[in-house]
């Protein structure tokens, strides 16, 4: 009996409930495109199972798969841009808290600012 994935089982439910908008969100993308699943599926060299189950959200799906089927959409620069540093609010305040407070004038008297 195969062994349940600790991603399945383990997934915060907000997590789990992006992917599965992720999953949604890609059904569209391809069905805007008019791009049939087994087309979509050939395309991407994978089965039409997985497509499926990328579609649903499943997230023992693996990130290359994800970035194929961005590929084929036309949407590979949104992948690059997920975690974008600049776009980190959290991560730029965390930083910004970690300066220092004051910046010291140097020691030396001769230099002329």
């Amino acid at each position: 009996m195969p062994r349940a994935s600790a991603a399945k089982t383990a997934l915060p439910d907000p997590s789990r409930q992006a992917l599965v908008k992720l999953g949604r969100d890609l059904v569209t993308a391809r069905t805007r495109r008019r791009i049939p699943q087994q087309l979509m599926a050939d395309r991407m060299l994978i089965s039409r199972g997985t497509l499926r189950r990328l579609e649903a959200g499943d997230p023992t799906v693996g990130l290359g798969v994800l970035a194929s089927a961005l590929f084929i959409l036309g949407l590979t620069g949104r992948l690059g841009d997920l975690v974008a540093a600049d776009l980190d609010r959290v991560g730029i305040s965390e930083e910004v808290s970690r300066l220092p407070r004051h910046a010291h004038a140097p020691a030396d008297p001769d230099l002329d600012f």
